[in-house]
């Protein structure tokens, strides 16, 4: 997906990376509806999940989809988080997040999301993102009409 944006940046934006819980999930579940939307994004995206798996529910959630699961290995997630973002290329991916532990990993992104949803957001995390949005489906409903992040980022 090519996004310019008029007196910010042009992306060519080929990986979407999500924190799990706060963000896709609640108490390690993940509606019906997110999970048929995450199907929808890997046909286009390389499409992951960083997670220190709280609940120990992710693999079970995403069985079925075509995404990656990374489990935080270690005391950083913070850490974990970024550098996972570097390795996979930070030029061409977009990162979703709220908690604390996620704001380095927007940060390090070409473009960073912070999501407030049911569980809030972390000032740092809102802090270190290009956008803010307040329900994952706005994020979705975004990524499907790229044009919208046009409208909220350009300068």
């Amino acid at each position: 997906m090519k996004i310019e944006i008029p007196n910010y940046d042009t992306y060519n934006i080929k990986k979407i990376a999500f924190d799990f819980n706060g963000t896709l999930a609640t108490g390690g579940n993940v509606p019906d509806e997110i999970i048929k939307k995450l199907e929808i994004l890997a046909v286009n995206f390389d499409v992951y999940i960083l997670t220190a798996d709280t609940f120990g529910t992710v693999r079970d959630m995403v069985s079925n989809l075509a995404v990656e699961v990374a489990i935080i290995e270690g005391d950083d997630g913070t850490g974990f988080k970024r550098d996972f973002i570097r390795e996979i290329g930070s030029d061409d991916t977009i990162a979703i997040g709220n908690g604390n532990n996620d704001r380095l990993m927007i940060e390090e992104a070409a473009i960073g999301i912070a999501l407030i949803g049911n569980e809030g957001a972390a000032t740092t995390t809102i802090l270190n993102s290009d956008l803010v949005l307040s329900n994952i489906f706005d994020v979705f409903s975004l990524l499907e009409e790229p044009d919208r992040l046009i409208a909220s980022l350009r300068k």
